[in-house]
């Protein structure tokens, strides 16, 4: 476990904390957060902010111990972060999409002592008590039913009024934790990631370069908050007093409802999502208009996808990010999304350059430096990097070394600078001896007109170790076999490289981040009646 702090120190501009009092200063009358017809400001979201952190002190919290939310998008969701941010308490985010045990785990590792949840989760309160008792506070988060919240659940309107006026009892610095942001598991059970005030901070200064937004700027964001990519695009459009609209769930016709509504400037998507937008929106291309920026990330962008939206959103910029939850690292910028320009269209297939004040490096299996174009894992050295895993110095010493972050992400540099990524390191394929980039093939399968999305993964096989296995959603009312892939793979990839196994489904299964489940893939291979092969 990392150590805490309990001496009290003035916040400083490094905190995400002295960004949430400057806004309040600067720009206190522009929404923070919008949800509906619900919203607060920036002067409000640092007042009430301030009047949570005060009532938690005032039921024995102290500086860094962890404040847990289990919540979809809302205002509250914000606004316990802004109490943590301003004061140091750490907050620690939970995946609602688990499973009850799933989100146990993660509350016993994080070991919170007040934990934020909304109606939906109230039937784990009894399981929580037996299995988490170092909970002391567990309050209800607004919408929630008029009936008294009961067995020893706070209400949360309650409670910030109990504190209503109150200054902070303690306030953040530098050095402190800010948040606890548990990874996606695709490589094992939810690593709590250890992000710092100052490294935070840094993030949101990145997001606001990247995304320019200033305060009259509106970004929607429907992935969910408790995740870094959601919780980081929030903080770029504070960093400058700017709003972020919130959303509980994706949903096309909504967003589109949305952004003319809210006049929203910045999306925030999978290319998953934006393929499902562009659809609902062809229609009613106007209803785009506002939008200057799509920022995009979990997956490179599909050529196809990418030159229908740009056909619906003519005047927006595109822009990729590449990073997980333990380091933000690259971003190919929008000028490299114009396809007028014809070097473009092989730009699309790398994520960007480093950010500034961002060092990458491509590394052998023994960390070792390789020379430029040589394939490797992806090694990140930043100011804004994760500090290590919550409870895991094993996991943290094998990921850290030297001051450089091991991404299991395997890719090279190429001759502009760019950094291309191949593939995941566990989601390489060997079959008969030659190395496979999954998202290579995905590429390629996904150009076919009959494939909607693709996801590439390896299954066991006697002959040859692994074979090359597509799983594909198909266009409305189209056919797909694997012959016909074999024909139009031809001339795009070696053979080697040719799925010998096609699985064709209603919809692939998805992480909160909008990347395909490929740990939930493979345990459908390993389930033969749950297979689809034509």
């Amino acid at each position: 476990m990392f150590a805490t702090h309990t001496e009290v120190a003035v916040a400083t501009g490094s905190t995400l904390g002295a960004m949430i009092s400057d806004n309040a200063s600067r720009f206190g009358d522009v929404p923070a957060y919008l949800l509906g017809q619900h919203g607060v400001t920036h002067a409000e979201l640092r007042r009430r902010g301030s009047a949570l952190a005060a009532a938690l002190a005032r039921a024995g919290l102290r500086r860094q111990d962890r404040v847990a939310v289990l919540s979809k998008n809302s205002v509250q969701f914000g606004e316990v972060l802004a109490a943590a941010h301003l004061s140091g308490l750490i907050a620690a985010t939970v995946n609602f999409r688990l499973a009850p045990d799933e989100m146990i785990a993660i509350l016993q590792d994080s070991e919170p002592r007040a934990l934020f949840l909304q109606d939906e989760y109230l039937s784990l309160v009894p399981d929580l008590r037996a299995r988490v008792p170092g909970i002391d506070l567990i309050v209800r988060l607004p919408p929630g039913s008029t009936a008294a919240p009961g067995g020893q659940v706070l209400d949360y309107e309650e409670l910030v009024e109990s504190a209503a006026g109150a200054g902070l009892p303690f306030q953040a610095t530098a050095d402190d934790i800010a948040c606890l942001i548990y990874t996606s598991g695709t490589t094992g059970s939810p690593k709590g990631c250890v992000l710092g005030q100052r490294e935070l901070r840094q993030v949101a200064a990145t997001m606001s370069n990247e995304m320019r937004t200033g305060s009259r700027d509106r970004v929607l964001l429907t992935m969910p908050m408790f995740h870094i990519g959601a919780m980081a695009i929030a903080m770029g459009a504070h960093e400058r007093g700017g709003t972020a609209v919130l959303r509980a769930q994706f949903d096309p016709a909504d967003v589109l409802r949305a952004v003319q509504r809210e006049r929203i400037d910045v999306l925030h998507l999978a290319p998953t999502m934006l393929h499902s937008l562009v659809g609902a929106a062809s229609g009613s291309p106007a209803g785009l208009s506002s939008v200057r920026t799509v920022v995009y990330s979990a997956a490179p962008m599909p050529i196809a996808t990418l030159k229908r939206a740009l056909a619906v959103m003519p005047d927006a910029g595109f822009l990729n990010l590449y990073g997980q939850t333990e380091v933000i690292t690259s971003g190919l910028p929008r000028e490299f999304h114009d396809l007028a320009e014809p070097a473009n269209e092989r730009r699309l297939s790398t994520v960007g350059f480093p950010f500034p004040g961002t060092e990458v490096r491509i590394v052998d299996e023994q960390g070792r430096p390789l020379p430029a174009g040589g394939q490797g894992e992806i090694a990140v050295r930043s100011a804004s990097m994760f500090r290590g895993y919550w409870n895991r110095s094993a996991a943290t010493v094998d990921t850290i070394r030297d001051g450089w972050c091991h991404t299991g992400d395997i890719g090279l540099v190429d001759d502009e600078g760019l950094l291309r990524l191949l593939d995941r390191k566990k989601d390489l394929i060997i079959t008969g001896g030659e190395n496979v980039a999954s998202l290579e093939v995905e590429e390629a399968v996904s150009a076919h007109p009959a494939v909607a999305e693709c996801a590439v993964i390896g299954v066991p096989d006697e002959k040859w170790g692994e074979a090359v296995c597509a799983t594909v959603v198909l266009v409305p009312n189209a056919t797909l076999t694997l012959a016909a892939i074999g024909r139009h793979l031809e001339t795009r990839l070696a053979r080697f490289k040719t799925p010998r196994r096609l699985v064709i489904v209603e919809e692939l299964p998805k992480l909160p981040t909008g990347k395909i489940d490929k740990k939930l893939l493979r345990e459908w291979q390993s389930r033969p009646e749950e297979r689809r092969t034509p």
